[in-house]
C-alpha cells in the first residue's frame, strides 16, 4: 500500500508539471501510473505524509430544481451584526459568502417570526421578523442577496400551534371572557368547557374552560379543520412566497392531529395544493417524526419530501453503520438500505424527495456520536450529503461542533474563529458550557485535512454530478467484504457508482468481474487525505473514504 500511495504522489508531481489545469482528471492519472511504476521506490517518501494532491476536480453541474444541499440556520446563534450577541438577518446575508463557497443551494432557516422564546417556535405575528433579527426590508436584501447566488430559502412554518401572545389565541380567551362564543377566533384553538379526559390541556384563566396545548402550556395548539383559520394561513403562506421565499419546512406535521395520520395526510395536502397554486415551483418539506414505515405515507398527501429520520441521529442508520462491528448494519447493507429508499417513497408518490439529514436542532451533535472521531464525523457527513434527494446539513455541522444535552446546547454559537470574531454571538441564555473539540471556522479553511474541507470536497462532489442527488440507487455486490458498501446511481441515462470503505483499515478491491470495471476515477473524499489511486482495475481505498467512478 505504501507503494501506491508513493506513486499517486509521483504521479501528482508530474500531472502538475506536463498539464495546464486540466478539470478532467478521469484519464491522465491513470493512463501514466504504469509508465512512471518501475522508476519508483519505497524509499525516499514518508508514508505518514497527511494529504497528496487531488487532480480530480470536474466543472461544476448545478441544476436549477428541488433537489439542492440545504444549510440549516438558527439566526439567534450564527452571526451578529449589531454587536447585541444575538444573531440577526443581516449577519447572516453577511455571511452568505461562506455559504455558498461551501456548495450550498439552499437555506432553512428556523423560525424568524415574532417570538418571546429564544427558539421562536411559538409565532407572535405570522406576517413580522422577530426584532432581535431585524426588519422586512432587511429580509427581503437578504432573499435579494441569496438570489444573486443561487441560493433558495425556505422557512419554518409553524402551524401546529402558536404563541398564547398570537393575537388569535387572545382575541379567543377574551371572547370566552366575555361569553361572545360567535368568535370566529374560539374555534381557531381547541377549546373545552371542563377538562377533556384525555389531551394535554390547560386552563385558560376563564372559569372552567381549557385549551389543547400538547407541547407547553404556552403554545396553544390550532385547530386545523378550521375553514377561517385555513384561510388566515393560505394569506400567510401566499405572503411569504409573493416575497420570494421558495418553500417552507413543515413543523411538527404528525402532531397537527396527533396519532390520525390520515387527518394530517389531508392537512398536508391542504398545504402542498395551495402552495403550488401560488407558486408552481415551491419547495416543500415537513418533519414528520416516525420510523420510515410510517412516515413514508406522509408522501400520499403529494409534498415533495418528508425528512428521513431513520437514517439519523445517534441510533439511526448512518451512525449503526459506521459503528458496525456485526453483520446486521453492516456496509454492505447500507447499500441495500438506500435502494428501498427510493424504491418504497416512489410507491406512495412517484415524484417524492427523499430529505436525508444526519443532525438537526432537536438532536445531539455528530462530534458526540462518535466521541471526537474525525475520520468517522467525516465519513457520516459525506454519507448524508452523498444521499439521492435533497440532502440538509446543521450549522456547525461541517466543523465538528459539540453539543448535546438541553436544547440551548445544541444550538449553540457557531464558532468563527478560534480566535474570536466580529460575527461572534452569546448563544441561548439556558445554553450550558459546551467544549468544542476542533477549531473554527477561520482555522479550518487553512487546514486542508479539515472536517470543514472534507464537506467542502463532498457537497462540490454532490455539486459536479447531477446523478449523485437525482439518480435512483442500484445496490452492487463487488466485494465479500463486509466493510465496503458499492452503488450505482442512475439518472437520465447516466451511470455513477459510489464505493464507501467504511472502516477504519485501507481497502484495495479488484473491479474485475463487476460492472465499474474499466471506469474512470470521477473523484474521491478521503478521511486523512490519501489519495485514491487506480491500477489495472484494482482501486485503492484509504480508511473513512469514498470514492466516485464514471
Amino acid at each position: 500500500m505504501v507503494k501506491k500511495r508513493i506513486l499517486s504522489i509521483v504521479l501528482a508531481a508530474v500531472f502538475l508539471v506536463s498539464s495546464s489545469g486540466c478539470n478532467n482528471g478521469e484519464s491522465s492519472s491513470n493512463s501514466t501510473l504504469s509508465d512512471i511504476q518501475d522508476s519508483v521506490s519505497g524509499d525516499g517518501l514518508s508514508d505518514d505524509l497527511k494529504s497528496e494532491p487531488y487532480l480530480y476536480e470536474q466543472e461544476l453541474n448545478v441544476i436549477d430544481d428541488k433537489y439542492r444541499t440545504f444549510y440549516e440556520v438558527f439566526v439567534y446563534s450564527f452571526a451578529d451584526s449589531n454587536n447585541d450577541g444575538i444573531g440577526d438577518i443581516n449577519g447572516l446575508t453577511q455571511n452568505l459568502d461562506y455559504i455558498s463557497d461551501m456548495g450550498f443551494n439552499g437555506i432553512w432557516l428556523m423560525p424568524i417570526n415574532p417570538s418571546s422564546t429564544y427558539h421562536k417556535y411559538d409565532v407572535d405575528d405570522y406576517y413580522s421578523i422577530d426584532p432581535a433579527y431585524g426588519t422586512i426590508d432587511d429580509f427581503k436584501n437578504f432573499l435579494n442577496e441569496c438570489d444573486k447566488r443561487g441560493i433558495r430559502v425556505i422557512m419554518d412554518l409553524v402551524l401546529n400551534h402558536t404563541s398564547e401572545d398570537n393575537p388569535w389565541f387572545k382575541n379567543a380567551v377574551e371572547a370566552i371572557k366575555n361569553k361572545d362564543f360567535d368568535n370566529q377566533y374560539i374555534d381557531y384553538y381547541h377549546f373545552s368547557e371542563g377538562r377533556p379526559n384525555s389531551g394535554t390541556y390547560y386552563s385558560a384563566g376563564v372559569n372552567n374552560w381549557y385549551y389543547e396545548a400538547m407541547f407547553w402550556s404556552e403554545m396553544p395548539d390550532l385547530n386545523l379543520d378550521n375553514e377561517l383559520l385555513r384561510k388566515d394561513l393560505e394569506d400567510v403562506m401566499k405572503y411569504w412566497l409573493d416575497m420570494g421565499v421558495g418553500g417552507f419546512r413543515l413543523d411538527a406535521a404528525k402532531e397537527y392531529f396527533s396519532g390520525k395520520p390520515q387527518k394530517n395526510i389531508e392537512v398536508l395536502k391542504w398545504i402542498t395544493d395551495y402552495c403550488r397554486s401560488i407558486k408552481e415551483d415551491v419547495y416543500l418539506v415537513a418533519e414528520v417524526w416516525e420510523g420510515f414505515t410510517e412516515m413514508k405515507e406522509y408522501y400520499q398527501s403529494g409534498i415533495d419530501s418528508l425528512f428521513n429520520f431513520a437514517f439519523s441521529q445517534e441510533s439511526g442508520i448512518i451512525t449503526r453503520t459506521i459503528k458496525s462491528t456485526a453483520l446486521t448494519d453492516s456496509p454492505k447493507q447500507f447499500a441495500s438500505k438506500m435502494e428501498m429508499v427510493g424504491e418504497k417513497i416512489s410507491e406512495e408518490y412517484e415524484k417524492a424527495i427523499d430529505a436525508s439529514f444526519f443532525t438537526n436542532h432537536d438532536t445531539a451533535r455528530a462530534a458526540g456520536y462518535f466521541y471526537g472521531d474525525d475520520a468517522k464525523i467525516k465519513m457520516a457527513g459525506a454519507i448524508n450529503v452523498l444521499m439521492s434527494g435533497t440532502s440538509f446539513v446543521y450549522y456547525g455541522e461541517e466543523i465538528g461542533m459539540s453539543g448535546s444535552g438541553r436544547d440551548e446546547n445544541k444550538r449553540a454559537p457557531f464558532v468563527w474563529s478560534d480566535e474570536g470574531s466580529e460575527f461572534d454571538t452569546k448563544g441561548p441564555t439556558e445554553m450550558e458550557t459546551v467544549t468544542h473539540s476542533f477549531s473554527g471556522m477561520k482555522e479550518q479553511l487553512e487546514d486542508e485535512n479539515s472536517i470543514l474541507n472534507y464537506y467542502k470536497r463532498v457537497i462540490r462532489l454532490r455539486n459536479e454530478n447531477p446523478e449523485i442527488a437525482r439518480g435512483s440507487v442500484t445496490a452492487l455486490d463487488i466485494s465479500e467484504d463486509n466493510r465496503i458498501c458499492a452503488i450505482k446511481k442512475t439518472y437520465q441515462g447516466s451511470e455513477i457508482y459510489l464505493i464507501y470503505n467504511i472502516s477504519e483499515e485501507e481497502k484495495t478491491i479488484s473491479l474485475d468481474n463487476t460492472e465499474i470495471k474499466d471506469k474512470l476515477i470521477r473523484g474521491y473524499a478521503s478521511s486523512n487525505g490519501r489519495a485514491v489511486t487506480l491500477e489495472n482495475n484494482e482501486v485503492y481505498i484509504p480508511p473513512y473514504s469514498i470514492v466516485i467512478f464514471k
